[in-house]
């Protein structure tokens, strides 16, 4: 796989450029993963004070919606993983078929996404705007439904930069790909997998609880 682009003074041979450029990308996650652990943190806070109404918050969200935006990032994790294992000179196409079609599914999941929002806006669940919610439990229903909204719009903001990097990398695929090319690949793909396991933590959180009672 040529390489012809010669690397930077600071790095010592292109393996030392590669391994600086996948660590600087594991640092960043750990970073993200500080950004929803304090989230998810907060979640379990207020879901422990007011367990009904949480309950009642996920009852209201779109299970169906919600399980197929799953299997939709799943699908979508498993293609960056296929372009990263076959990517060579020989396998331009394919890789950039790959990555395509995981982009294009990561715009299934923020169309879908759009149209959960619609019908929670009609349903008058968005704290701030157009909540209405009777009952006792109305105080924890609202709680629930901000941590939804600020949760799943930073994950939708994260997926709209992984879709744009994947796309960026199909177009440059399609020309000779170099190391240089694959190690951004792979980190792209480390992005695309964290941003994949946020969204199972999140929908374990939202769309579970509270389902198998009334």
């Amino acid at each position: 796989m040529p390489d012809s682009s010669a690397f930077a003074p600071q790095y010592a041979s292109i393996p030392h450029r590669d391994h600086t450029a996948e660590l600087g990308m594991w640092v960043f996650i750990a970073t993200e993963v500080l950004l929803f652990g304090g989230l998810i943190l907060a979640y379990f806070v207020y879901r422990h004070a007011l367990p009904q109404g949480f309950a009642a918050g996920s009852r209201h969200t779109e299970i169906v919606i919600g399980t197929a935006n799953t299997a939709v990032l799943l699908t979508s994790s498993f293609l960056v993983a296929w372009a990263v294992e076959v990517f060579s000179p020989a396998t331009t196409r394919i890789v950039t078929w790959l990555l395509v079609g995981a982009a294009c599914l990561g715009l299934v999941f923020i169309a879908l996404k759009g149209i959960e929002y619609s019908r929670e806006y009609d349903e008058h669940l968005i704290p701030g705007i157009d909540f209405q919610f009777a009952g006792p439990k109305a105080n924890g229903v609202q709680l629930f439904f901000i941590f939804y909204f600020i949760a799943t719009a930073i994950h939708a903001l994260h997926m709209l930069i992984g879709i744009c990097l994947l796309l960026t990398l199909a177009t440059i695929c399609r020309k000779a790909p170099t190391t240089r090319h694959h190690t951004a690949l792979h980190s792209a793909a480390l992005y695309w997998h964290f941003v994949d396991v946020v969204w199972i933590f999140l929908f374990a959180l939202i769309y579970l609880p509270g389902r198998s009672t009334s």
